[in-house]
């Protein structure tokens, strides 16, 4: 499973700008509270071959009247408990300030790796400002210029040094792996409780990986599962100034560990923009999905038609992904439990749906002869061939044409439709290749 990294340091040393070169993007993955002391970047990264997920804590001090206390030192230890890798990232055109010193003090007294990053060295001269940088105690600064990218490979060849390895474990791959994942008081606790109640029958508890989950094996409602949890899921936050952010961390560490993700959604309140994220989370990284609408008892005066108004409205927040199953329960009066889980054990069925290459081409072929990609430059795009490619972790289809690059993503996603359309892929997502024939 992947590594977690934390961006810590103080505003304007270029936390996000390194963020970005690190997940070739350019925003976050929710934006809409873009600019505020609240906003977070989560995304994934890969180097030599070892996925790793960032987490960028910009932006946390711009608004706090007691920087150390109120800001750096919570979120620096947050960092601290959750993250495998931590970058502390300074200035080199401002030097040493007060707060990279109360930031320094909190790491050195960690036991996690920590790597000084020296960022805006943008120009050759700059290099010898950051001798300064040693009087911090936490080793050689690394040279960087998130900017241009200079000295990023070496920061990665660094950084991948401090990973743990992939750990072996002794599940049973056979067996889907369920997480509940979902913003504070949504009724995660609630919803795990009703899967481990007294009449549960636990097979075994299996410590898995290195990333602190727990895979515990049940045979509930018929159906034999692993429930993920990690270390404190279900507890409540040390930190109750930021719950939000360390709930999206706990997220990272479950989604990663999981095949389906049980996203839970709290009827009173709607979408939120940490349901998006947390979506955002699940689909960066490829796992099945259900979406729960919890506490649908607290809705009053309800009609006939408000589920499907609900509904329509999450599939259109979380699109262009809509295919997936929708369910609204009321956990404490145990109701449509046993949905979610039959939902949840469904998807996983899905993810591993295998078609013929015969009936793919039976089947897809005559429609797309009749609804073929829109010719480009006068030059016509014909496919002529269909196929799953076997040992994927998520079904994946190759189309072969005559010219590969012309068609575009709205024709792709014409053909992730109509194979949703033929068959039952629900909840899972799917790769659309193509190639050239």
């Amino acid at each position: 499973m992947g590594n977690i990294v934390a961006i810590v340091g103080r505003p304007n040393v270029g936390k996000s700008t390194l963020f970005n070169r690190l997940t070739k993007s350019r925003r976050a993955i929710v934006n809409e509270q873009a600019g505020t002391t609240r906003d977070r970047q989560y995304g994934k990264s890969e180097w030599n071959g070892q996925e790793f997920s960032i987490i960028d804590t910009g932006g946390w001090v711009e608004n706090s009247d007691d920087i150390f206390e109120e800001a750096i030192n919570r979120h620096v230890k947050i960092a601290l408990e959750e993250s495998d890798v931590i970058l502390f990232v300074v200035d080199v055109l401002n030097g040493i300030t007060n707060e990279d010193e109360d930031v320094a003090k909190i790491l050195r007294k960690s036991k996690k790796p920590v790597i000084l990053v020296a960022n805006k060295v943008d120009t050759f001269d700059l290099q010898y400002q950051t001798a300064d940088f040693y009087k911090l105690g936490l080793g050689d600064p690394f040279i960087l210029s998130s900017i241009n990218g200079l000295g990023s490979g070496e920061l990665l060849d660094e950084l991948v040094k401090h990973f743990k390895p992939a750990s072996t474990d002794e599940t049973d791959e056979s067996l889907p792996r369920f997480a509940v994942v979902g913003r504070p008081n949504v009724g995660k606790s609630s919803l795990i409780n009703a899967f481990m109640d007294e009449d549960r029958t636990i097979v075994t508890a299996i410590a898995g990986t290195t990333r602190d989950s727990i895979y515990t094996r049940f045979n509930k409602f018929g159906h034999d599962f692993y429930l993920v949890d990690t270390a404190g899921i279900r507890k409540k936050s040390k930190v109750s100034e930021d719950l939000e952010y360390y709930s999206v961390v706990r997220s990272i560490r479950a989604i990663e560990n999981s095949d389906v993700c049980i996203l839970m959604i709290d009827a009173t309140r709607g979408i939120e923009s940490q349901d998006l994220n947390i979506f955002s989370l699940i689909q960066k990284n490829k796992k099945g999905l259900v979406v729960v609408v919890n506490k649908w008892d607290l809705i009053e005066n309800k009609e006939v038609n408000d589920t499907k108004r609900l509904e329509k409205h999450i599939r259109e927040r979380l699109a262009p992904f809509t295919d997936f199953p929708i369910i609204f329960t009321s956990v404490p009066n145990k109701q449509r439990i046993l949905r979610v889980l039959d939902s949840a054990v469904k998807v996983f069925e899905n993810k591993q749906r295998k078609i013929a290459t015969a009936k793919l081409n039976e089947v897809l072929l005559p429609i797309i002869e009749n609804y073929p990609p829109p010719a480009l430059k006068g030059k016509y795009i014909k496919i002529k061939y269909i196929t799953q490619l076997p040992n994927t972790y998520i079904p994946s289809f190759v189309f072969f044409a005559n010219l590969p690059q012309y068609i575009k993503d709205p024709y792709k996603r014409f053909l992730e439709n109509k194979i949703r359309e033929k068959w039952d892929f629900k909840g899972t997502p799917i790769n659309v290749f193509l190639r050239q024939k």
